[in-house]
């Protein structure tokens, strides 16, 4: 579950060096070059690897609130804004439910882009794979997304397209997402999320969840840690709900 920028400014700076050295009858001769902006290759392939403290996703625990480990490859190519991508992670909510695997395996792409300056786009639909899940109402989903963005904010809608996760007859269900993601001291980022869950024809498992949280790269790793919460009381087995308020840290590396 998932989804590239660059700036420089040296060439000014060194022209303005040479204008000096050489004196202004060198000067009117001179021609500045023009900066020559890095080159953005065509083709990016990069992956992630990470460890959580919690796999929560939309607000929820998808690890029975123990560590679970993932990892993922994505491609891109930057002329069109195209892109695939696959993640997999660990989980236990299948087996909780009494069904057969611990493995998410989500398979995505789409095309993003920008609108106008600081204007972005996303679409794209992503398949969220349960291998031999064996639940009642098959666990696999795929949903459809579109995101706009402006600046540091984003505002996401998810469709989905089958039933939701194993839930009976919540075909077309959907869900919103609002947040943003902010620098406020040197890379630290502060990130803000809402999100609302529709399940159709099932308005009690309907629910919103909120985060709010820090991240930083340290160039080894990038570290986050967060507070998240659901309005939605969700069972394991063992009793424990599986949206209750908690923290979750996680430690990351895309390379």
């Amino acid at each position: 579950m998932k989804n590239l920028s660059k700036n420089m400014t040296l060439a000014a700076a060194l022209t303005l060096a040479m204008t000096a050295v050489c004196g202004s009858a060198m000067a009117q001769d001179a021609v500045a070059a023009p900066a020559a902006a890095e080159a953005v290759p065509d083709n990016v392939v990069s992956y992630n690897v990470a460890l959580t403290s919690d796999y929560r996703y939309r607000g929820i625990s998808q690890s029975r609130l123990n560590p679970a480990i993932s990892g993922g490859a994505d491609y891109t190519h930057n002329p069109t804004g195209l892109y695939v991508g696959t993640w997999l992670s660990s989980i236990k909510w299948i087996k909780d439910g009494g069904g057969d695997t611990d493995l998410e395996w989500d398979i995505y792409g789409g095309k993003r882009g920008e609108i106008s300056k600081d204007f972005t786009y996303d679409v794209g639909g992503l398949y969220y794979f349960y291998p031999s899940n064996g639940l009642s109402t098959n666990a696999n989903t795929f949903e459809l997304y579109g995101q706009l963005g402006y600046g540091p904010m984003y505002i996401k809608y998810s469709h989905s397209t089958t039933n939701l996760f194993g839930v009976a007859d919540s075909k077309n269900s959907g869900y919103l997402d609002v947040g943003a993601n902010v620098e406020v001291h040197d890379g630290y980022m502060l990130n803000l999320h809402m999100g609302r869950q529709k399940v159709e024809h099932n308005d009690s498992l309907s629910y919103s969840d909120y985060k709010i949280g820090v991240t930083k790269d340290f160039g080894m790793a990038t570290v986050s840690l967060a507070a998240v919460k659901a309005n939605i009381t969700s069972l394991a087995p063992n009793g424990k709900n599986l949206a209750k308020s908690g923290l979750v840290l996680t430690v990351s590396k895309t390379f």
